[in-house]
């Protein structure tokens, strides 16, 4: 039985290497050894590892762990959120959903009203779409582009390049300063974002859920995932890698998301604060005033 860090590796787009995210990830995908049933106590363990290294995280006051999500609609990105990040303290962890931008976010850098959101160290951080709707829907959509006030010589073809770049500098920056960066793609088949998007049609309670634009959008699938094969290819380093998550079945996809973070925070090997002998008397002595109260 394969372990957890080869499951793992599995997901993970090398940054020495371009990839194929028809030939390379497969939507469906599940580990053989784990059924749906196993995998509900399987990620209610990784839930509660999770909870004990936020705790950590939080009193260590020295990382802050961004996680950004990106997806074709109806992958899964608020399931999945809910479900990993359900044992965690509310104080320590915020999440952002990222819409069109505003007129004032549209007077400022593509970068700008993403910086403002950054979690403070130790917190995580979530963000659901995030900076890369600026190489994914921007990039489909040139109309979008054009909107935007850049200077003219600054919307030429390398444009998509120079953006890679500057991810690359933006999250190379932000782990240098204790921002632990991890990114995930929820990998849907369009096979499956169709059954998903009939669900919400069907289903009254879920039908608010559901915009005539995400049909439509659905004309331009093979350009996203152009697009995004290309921002895999050229964004996914070794500070900063993209872990590709199969998205066809929920529960696989809670499960190998939750594996992944509760691994990379592990490996930060968190500690609580250490207290100093000083300390140590002054808790002795409260200790001693508070049994000794009538």
């Amino acid at each position: 039985m394969p372990n957890r860090e080869e499951i793992i590796k599995s997901f993970l787009v090398p940054s020495n290497k371009k990839i194929s995210l028809k030939k390379d990830y497969d939507p469906s995908y599940k580990a053989d050894y784990v059924t749906k049933e196993d995998a509900a106590g399987m990620l209610q363990e990784g839930i509660e590892q999770l909870k004990l290294y936020q705790d950590m995280l939080y009193a260590q006051d020295t990382y802050a762990l961004l996680i950004v999500f990106q997806a074709m609609d109806a992958a899964g990105k608020d399931g999945t959120i809910k479900h990993v990040m359900s044992g965690v303290n509310p104080q320590g962890c915020q999440v952002y959903s990222f819409k069109a931008p505003s007129s004032e976010e549209l007077d400022h850098d593509y970068l700008w009203r993403c910086m403002k959101a950054l979690p403070e160290r130790g917190r995580i951080g979530i963000f659901n779409r995030s900076y890369y709707e600026e190489v994914l829907v921007t990039r489909v959509h040139p109309e979008i582009l054009a909107r935007q006030k850049l200077p003219t010589e600054m919307k030429d073809k390398r444009i998509w390049q120079r953006r890679f770049e500057e991810i690359n500098n933006f999250e190379k920056y932000l782990v240098n300063n204790g921002i632990v960066v991890l990114k995930f793609f929820l990998n849907v088949s369009k096979a499956e974002q169709k059954e998903r998007f009939l669900e919400r049609i069907d289903r009254p309670e879920k039908n608010w859920k559901f915009s005539t634009s995400d049909a439509t959008e659905r004309a331009f699938w093979d350009d996203y995932m152009e697009a995004y094969e290309d921002m895999f290819n050229n964004t996914s380093t070794d500070w900063a890698p993209w872990y590709i998550i199969p998205a066809d079945r929920k529960w696989f996809t809670r499960l190998a998301v939750a594996a992944v973070i509760d691994q990379k925070l592990e490996s930060l090997n968190l500690q609580y604060p250490t207290v100093s002998e000083e300390k140590k008397q002054q808790l002795l002595q409260a200790k001693e005033i508070l049994e000794n109260e009538k």
